[in-house]
């Protein structure tokens, strides 16, 4: 992987470092950091691990678990058949366990965005979709029209907001969609209940 690219170079390296050109001992230090060779290591673990990345055994563990607790129900009652029903109903599994190992399996918790238009000029600026999860704090940011085009901009980030700290929003940001809604021709203050 990329450890033997970097031994590769250095080798190379060394042979220049002993014809003096410029630079190269600089460089030659720096590759051969150990810093640098511990991060290397590290991403190479990364990327290992998100090419053999695990995958669920099945996406509906509750139903699976229902499933089990019913066939339990008509098997012969032995202590450890009541026993693992009683464990298999109960609500720190079903409801926390289970419903948790669901909801990643099937990666709901990922946000659905919506898909860009295909008649995007090629002229036009780029645009950024930012999904902002507020939690009933206030988003940081003050909203304007714009004196000439009539936008809704983004007319300052207030620092140390959730705005400023996510990094997603900058002031002079035109506003062209909230929640799904469309915004232009509203007022800010429309713009602002949306929010």
């Amino acid at each position: 992987g990329i450890s033997h690219v970097l031994t590769l170079v250095l080798q190379e390296l060394s042979l220049l470092c002993k014809r003096d050109v410029n630079g190269v001992g600089m460089l030659y230090d720096l590759l051969g950091s150990r810093w640098l060779q511990a991060l290397l290591k590290i991403y190479e673990c990364l990327q290992h691990y998100l090419g053999k990345r695990p995958v669920p055994v099945t996406l509906q563990a509750c139903a699976l678990n229902r499933e089990v607790v019913e066939l339990l129900r008509e098997a012969p009652q032995s202590g450890e058949i009541k026993e693992l029903r009683r464990l298999l109903r109960a609500p720190h599994l079903k409801a926390a366990l289970l419903s948790a190992h669901d909801t990643v399996a099937q990666k709901d918790f990922e946000p659905i965005l919506p898909p860009l238009p295909d008649n995007i000029p090629e002229n036009e600026e780029a645009m950024r979709i930012v999904c902002l999860v507020k939690n009933n704090q206030p988003l940081g940011a003050t909203i304007k029209r714009h004196e000439i085009t009539g936008d809704i901009t983004v007319a300052r980030v207030i620092h140390g907001g959730l705005a400023d700290r996510s990094g997603l929003l900058y002031a002079g940001d035109k506003l062209v969609e909230v929640n799904g809604v469309p915004v232009e021709g509203l007022e800010p203050e429309q713009v602002i209940n949306i929010l």
